[in-house]
């Protein structure tokens, strides 16, 4: 008994100290540190400076390793139902892999590691976990999308195809021609070169701007407000919640404290 209760208060002991706000904010400095060692490595590629960032790197490297086993050994298997913990694992899982040969690439990813910001910094953990609420309704939205450019790539490539073949030669060549009317980018110059032959083309060019780039473009912006209001809703009722709870605690206790003192002077009045 002695062992196993000596083993929660370690791990007691260790999630009081990977939640210390304090310990929270030493990792937070050495996230955005680590971000910008990672900017300033790829500035300064030779030299003694090198080296130095390079040690430095590696140090920040072990921090959040030790980081990370804290934290393991502080929630054991409950780490892993946190899906922002599973990414901190992930991120630096990945940054401790030989970057050699051709694995080289993955030197790249360890900037990744100043992605935990998202999870350190409670706004930034909010703005994603509404993203990652409206995941659902943007993939509506998406398969809407490609199937309004399915029928004006088709459209447009039967129209404008022999008219314009450098635009709209072929369906791929007209699929990116319409990516970029959806843009903004350009778009009159395209709509120019076809109206030379179709003065009535340029019809076509303002319905699908109307329909793509303000109807269905918008309907993301739409969505992704859904989600982030979603996640305010269930903050605030979490937060409601948990003051309706704080309020029942001290409505028993203020009772428990009337029963205690109605029996005190039971007994008194007993004795007497």
């Amino acid at each position: 008994m002695s062992v196993g209760g000596g083993d929660v208060s370690i791990r007691a002991r260790l999630r009081g100290l990977v939640e210390h706000p304090g310990f929270q904010r030493a990792v937070l400095g050495v996230i955005i540190a680590n971000a910008v060692v990672l900017g300033l490595e790829t500035s300064i590629v030779d030299g003694p400076v090198d080296q130095v960032l390079q040690v430095v790197d590696d140090a920040m490297l072990w921090f959040f390793v030790t980081e990370i086993a804290l934290r393991l050994l502080a929630h054991g298997f409950r780490f892993f139902r946190d899906p922002w913990s599973v990414f901190d694992l992930l991120v630096v899982g990945i940054a401790l892999i030989p970057a050699t040969g051709p694995l080289a690439v993955l030197r790249a990813l360890r900037v990744l590691r100043v992605l935990r910001l998202a999870d350190s910094v409670p706004a930034m953990k909010r703005v994603v976990n509404g993203l990652v609420a409206a995941v659902p309704g943007m993939g509506s939205v998406g398969a809407l999308l490609v199937l309004v450019m399915y029928v004006s790539v088709v459209i447009a490539t039967n129209l404008y195809g022999a008219i314009a073949p450098d635009h709209f030669g072929d369906l791929g060549t007209t699929a990116f021609t319409l990516f970029q009317v959806m843009t903004g980018e350009a778009w009159p110059d395209i709509a120019d070169e076809v109206m030379v032959h179709e003065p009535m083309a340029w019809i076509f060019f303002v319905v699908f701007i109307l329909v793509v780039s303000f109807a269905v473009l918008n309907l993301f912006i739409a969505v992704v407000v859904s989600g982030m209001e979603s996640i305010d809703d269930l903050a605030e009722h979490e937060e409601r919640s948990d003051a309706e709870v704080m309020d029942e605690l001290r409505a028993i206790r203020a009772q428990l404290s009337a029963v205690q003192e109605e029996l005190a002077r039971s007994r008194a009045t007993s004795e007497i």
